[in-house]
């Protein structure tokens, strides 16, 4: 039976993540690993620890005979800015210290990259697996560094790494962050709870998105994948749907016709334009048939469910 440790089990990926593979391992097999300890209400196993804690993460993957690591706890792109040495601390020292552990007790990780190791110098449509990486931010050069760690390590050590760069991703079970795509997400909020909201991206910023379930579910299907059908050691280019503000707010004003969108673009501006407006990820397609699920209408109605039921809990 596999033993699965999650990283930032408490993050916007983590938190659903952990769920279903769950339903896949069994609760006691999955471990769950956040810097902050999970709620009254989770079932299961968790531990509360910092990722830079090699000796800690160590004593897990001993303690519970961890076969895989999903190794997820990073700063965002927004955060990172704030911190570059706390983000370049978390979310590469972090990475190695999982990279080390996997070398010495032959794990499978996967890690997160994004559409941040992207650049100005990159194309801004069907952006090609390999293209170039000349990131603005501290966030998108810890993510090139991981994944040239991450290739490093297959190579030089035979690590079965594995990674998706993921687009703009968009869920319910925790609270948004600070990247830069999830604009996309505070817009339900503001929905819900007022019927505004004030955009820091201008109307016309197109990005690559996912609906979480569809994140969730490839990277499980990345996992599960045959060795031999992995071809990229770096990290797969992973897309399902591009919209812009305004189309979203488009969308929204058919649940809502009385939505109102102010623009006020701020300092995250900057990092979006310089990221792609669509991704090319026809080799995922091809190695491990990747295909989405939800588009962005489908989208836009499981957001706008799941955000009205987590403030009504709130509420409470």
């Amino acid at each position: 039976m596999e033993r699965i440790l999650v990283t930032g089990a408490l993050g916007l990926v983590g938190s659903e993540l952990i769920i279903e593979l769950q339903k896949k391992y069994g609760k006691e097999n999955v471990i769950a690993l956040d810097i902050s300890p999970q709620p009254p209400t989770f079932e299961g196993v968790s531990v509360v620890g910092n990722v830079c804690d090699w000796e800690l993460l160590k004593t897990i993957v001993d303690r519970y005979q961890v076969s895989q690591i999903y190794h997820l706890a990073s700063l965002l792109s927004a955060g990172s800015e704030k911190n570059p040495d706390r983000a370049w601390n978390v979310n590469v020292g972090g990475l190695k210290n999982v990279l080390d552990l996997a070398r010495d007790k032959n794990l499978r990780v996967f890690w997160p990259s994004s559409i941040a190791v992207f650049g100005n110098t990159t194309p801004k449509k069907d952006v090609p697996q390999h293209s170039s990486f000349e990131p603005v931010t501290i966030y998108g050069v810890t993510k090139v560094t991981g994944e040239m760690l991450g290739q490093y390590y297959y190579h030089r050590y035979g690590v079965d790494f594995r990674s998706l760069r993921f687009p703009g991703l968009n869920g319910t079970k925790a609270k948004p962050g600070d990247g830069t795509t999830e604009y996309a997400i505070h817009i339900f909020y503001g929905l819900v709870r007022e019927k505004r909201y004030t955009c820091f991206l201008k109307p016309d910023t197109r990005l690559p998105m996912m609906y979480m379930d569809d994140a969730v579910r490839g990277t499980m299907m990345l996992m599960d994948a045959p060795v031999e059908n992995i071809s990229v050691r770096t990290s797969y280019n992973f897309s399902a749907v591009s919209f812009t503000p305004a189309e979203l707010v488009q969308e929204i004003r058919k649940i809502s016709p009385d939505f109102e969108i102010i623009y006020q673009p701020d300092k995250r501006q900057l990092i979006a334009d310089s990221w792609p407006e669509t991704i090319d990820d026809s080799i995922a397609r091809n190695d491990w048939h990747w295909k989405e699920s939800y588009d962005l209408e489908k989208m836009v109605v499981a957001l706008y469910e799941g955000v009205k039921e987590r403030v009504a809990n709130e509420q409470k």
